[in-house]
């Protein structure tokens, strides 16, 4: 059944449906604890715009941030140059802090710091039993924000049990048009929720770098999201009218692989190629080795070599280069039209290399295959059209998957078994989004293999 804006939204629809089951929904589904996320991943979750922009301190004055500022990475405050307004009173201009804990203040001894006398704000996601003060050398009191202690998300390292769970038998006995109705709300929940995280992003970076952040996050895939916005937000596309020439080395640069790679150990033909990389990185090294990552937040085992973060950075470099044609094609929302522009992308090096220490391919690879290119329209494009124009919904719902990945084949597995006709629904990108939706709601959620889950009761509630 298709619904108009007169009638409500599958969104709405979704959202109410889970209110019947969870009832807070903002405290149940797809949110996780802030400490299951490292430090720097909320630090970028809080640039992205993620947690809002208006909040109360602890002592129940509003605020509202009016500039997120500069992400600090050097010693002092971790962003700078931002303006914080309090009970609506005129911004003031200074520094944020985000801490894991409010009592890092004092253990990390900013209270006696003179880089941090100008901190406007102090935000953390843990506090002790005792009540602690936030104060800078010279004695001023900083007002003091505790961040909701869920964050939207997937559950970092949980992987519900692959077999048949028990919401099959009631799935398979629910008539197809309602399972695909059901599957339909949830993706439309699903992308609701990323267009307002695109949105928030582009408040605080503008229309450009949002999108431009979460072409790298979806580059990145599963493993590396983290580390690809990341790469976008340390060296933004704006950069690329000063420094067009050597935005790949700065790339590769800040990543830091570079600073792994040993010139004796790789295959010919890759020494001029990585000669090139450190040709143009060193030339900028001092202005952006404060940016530069720990390697250790790369995910390279148990990757396919074709979505190697390193070929993947070597993408990006390519998509950042033609990213004026890039935003107007993705403004369009014409997935023929996308899958067309990612088709001529081209790289001498990377249509031939897995890495940077592998030989080289006999034949051309494509340097953004379909299934990334679907990943970018789900989590970039169609939240994009959403945003701008809620009807786009209905006119992408027909959109072939090219195929299943992992957690749809996982999901899959749970929610239908080896029935054909349901399997057969998830051909469509659309689909395949809303049983990702559910199996985050439920069974990312469910630590007792289905005994204590509500979805199979609750699919009877299903209007």
């Amino acid at each position: 059944m298709r619904y108009t804006s007169a009638r409500m939204s599958g969104a709405d629809r979704y959202y109410d449906w889970l209110a019947g089951c969870f009832g807070n929904v903002q405290e149940a589904p797809a949110s996780f604890h802030l400490s299951q996320f490292s430090e720097l991943e909320l630090q970028a979750r809080w640039f992205c715009g993620e947690f809002g922009r208006s909040f109360r301190t602890l002592s129940g004055d509003a605020v509202e941030i009016v500039q997120f500022g500069e992400w600090n990475r050097e010693a002092g405050p971790d962003f700078r140059s931002a303006a914080v307004s309090i009970n609506g009173a005129r911004p003031v201009r200074g520094a944020i802090e985000l801490d894991a804990d409010v009592r890092d203040w004092e253990r990390h001894g900013h209270a006696v710091n003179p880089a941090y006398n100008n901190v406007a704000l102090h935000v953390f996601w843990n506090v002790g039993k005792s009540e602690l003060f936030t104060q800078t050398l010279s004695g001023r009191a900083v007002p003091q924000v505790l961040l909701n202690a869920r964050v939207d998300g997937t559950a970092p390292n949980r992987v519900p049990l692959v077999r048949c769970g028990r919401c099959f038998e009631m799935l398979a006995a629910m008539p197809e048009g309602k399972v695909a109705d059901l599957l339909a709300a949830a993706a439309h929940y699903r992308m609701r929720r990323k267009a307002r995280r695109i949105g928030a992003a582009a408040e605080i970076h503008g229309e450009h770098e949002a999108p431009y952040q979460f072409v790298a996050e979806a580059l990145g895939y599963k493993g590396n999201k983290v580390p690809f916005l990341l790469l976008a937000q340390r060296f933004p596309v704006r950069n690329l009218r000063k420094w067009r020439d050597e935005a790949e080395s700065i790339l590769f640069g800040i990543s830091g692989f570079l600073t792994e790679m040993d010139l004796q150990r790789v295959p010919g033909d890759t020494k001029e190629y990585l000669r090139q990389l450190w040709a143009g990185w060193w030339a900028r090294r001092a202005e952006f080795a404060n940016l530069v990552l720990p390697v250790r937040m790369w995910k390279c085992g148990g990757v396919r070599p074709m979505n190697h973060p390193q070929r993947r950075i070597g993408a990006l470099a390519e998509i950042a280069r033609r990213w004026p044609k890039l935003r107007e094609v993705l403004g369009s929302a014409n997935p023929q039209v996308i899958a067309r522009f990612f088709s001529t992308l081209s790289h001498d090096y990377w249509d031939y290399h897995y890495t940077l220490t592998s030989g080289a391919a006999r034949t051309r690879m494509a340097l953004v295959g379909p299934e990334r290119v679907n990943g970018i329209v789900m989590n970039v494009v169609l939240p994009l059209a959403l945003r701008d124009c809620p009807s786009q919904f209905e006119k992408l719902q027909q959109l072939a998957a090219p195929d299943y990945n992992l957690r749809v084949k996982n999901a899959a597995l749970r929610l239908f078994g080896k029935e054909a006709k349901r399997v057969a629904l998830l051909r469509t990108s659309v689909n395949q989004q809303g049983i990702l939706q559910i199996y985050d709601d439920f069974c990312s959620h469910d630590f007792t293999d289905c005994i204590a889950c509500r979805f199979p009761e609750q699919i009877a509630q299903w209007r």
